[in-house]
């Protein structure tokens, strides 16, 4: 399996003793080298999320979606992408300002860190803590603030109830998403998000871990689902009951900020999930099969990385497309009264199992 930290120090090295810069200097241009990969890949993602998506729609309502704008309607985005560029964007009367200008770039900050801890490859961790799972969680977190205070600060109150149950929503199933990363961490005995994929090098979590780690699974992604303000739980965006949610007063940039988030925070969903439980970038290996494990092996780590969360992406959509949108109350007690007490005694029956020992 090829490692990255070969072409980061390589490249580290050359900027340092080939080009004789300083410490201070190389530091510098390798931070801006990489954020400009960071939005770079998060803009490309979201451009063709935002064209899965509308094919995926039309797939499964028998409609052919956007066939317009180039062949097959892959430049339809890019169209919308500089219509959004070049819209005005109108002051609200009695909005608070600070707060209603500050509130996309909120949401942007908290998706925009999560996505930098993802591990593409082995050595191509952006951001690589050994508290990785706790500072990804706590930085996503910031997205809830952000909605929170769009909706306040527009003075509108549709945009204001839409405010109060996204903000409700996506702290209540932050606990499970919570809970279910805790369940993988005593399994794996780490938090540094690459240590947790190192681990599933002999078995992806899922089957090393039995019952508990497939619950874990399950949960999380239907948690992701929620947190990530996804059908069918877009309560805080229902349409025919709130215009368009918290951002019913964005226009311009302000709301593409939101759509770009929204659409990258499902990337991170199946992201997570594909690197805690599905291996990340490790490839499949099955027990006694050598050959098939040697030709695996050959398939390039970020390859694997992103055919599992593409794969999770898929059935994410398919769910959205598929049920119908639930009311606030049922998205609560289905969080309170069935998700969490399952994620908690999921949680000690892992710990059960480690502690035994009853784990491949």
């Amino acid at each position: 399996m090829f490692d990255f930290k070969e072409v980061t120090t390589w490249f580290d090295l050359l900027l340092r003793n080939t080009l004789g810069l300083g410490d201070g200097m190389s530091v510098l241009i390798e931070c801006v080298i990489v954020a400009l990969l960071i939005l770079l890949g998060y803009a490309v993602l979201a451009i063709i999320l935002i064209f899965m998506e509308r094919k995926v729609c039309a797939y499964f309502q028998c409609r052919l979606g956007p066939m317009r704008v180039g062949p097959w309607g892959i430049l339809q985005v890019l169209a919308d992408v500089i219509k959004m560029l070049i819209k005005e964007i109108f002051p609200v009367d009695k909005a608070d300002k600070l707060l209603y200008y500050m509130a996309p770039f909120l949401v942007l900050v908290g998706s925009v860190g999560a996505f930098a801890f993802l591990p593409w490859n082995k050595g191509a961790s952006i951001l690589d803590f050994n508290v990785g799972v706790f500072l990804m969680s706590a930085i996503s977190s910031i997205g809830v603030v952000g909605v929170f205070v769009a909706g306040w600060s527009s003075n509108n109150k549709f945009s204001v109830i839409s405010a109060m149950r996204g903000a409700v929503q996506m702290i209540s199933y932050e606990m499970s998403l919570g809970l279910c990363l805790i369940t993988a961490v005593v399994l794996t005995g780490t938090m540094q998000l690459s240590g947790i994929v190192e681990s599933q090098a002999d078995g992806w979590l899922i089957f090393k871990g039995h019952v508990p780690a497939l619950i874990a699974f399950f949960v999380f992604l239907i948690a992701g689902n929620a947190e990530a303000n996804r059908g069918p739980f877009d309560l805080a965006e229902a349409e025919s009951e709130l215009t368009a949610g918290y951002h019913t007063e964005y226009s311009g940039m302000g709301f593409g900020f939101f759509y770009l988030a929204e659409y990258l925070n499902l990337f991170i969903v199946a992201g997570t999930a594909a690197t805690v439980f599905l291996g990340g970038w490790m490839p499949l290996h099955i027990n006694g099969l050598d050959g098939f494990n040697q030709v695996m092996d050959y398939i390039p780590g970020i390859v694997w990385f992103l055919a599992k969360a593409f794969m999770l992406i898929w059935l994410l959509l398919w769910i959205k497309w598929t049920f119908p949108r639930l009311r606030i109350d049922q998205i609560l007690k289905l969080e309170w009264k069935y998700l969490m007490p399952l994620s908690l005694l999921n949680l000690v029956l892992m710990t059960i199992m480690v502690a035994f020992g009853w784990h491949f």
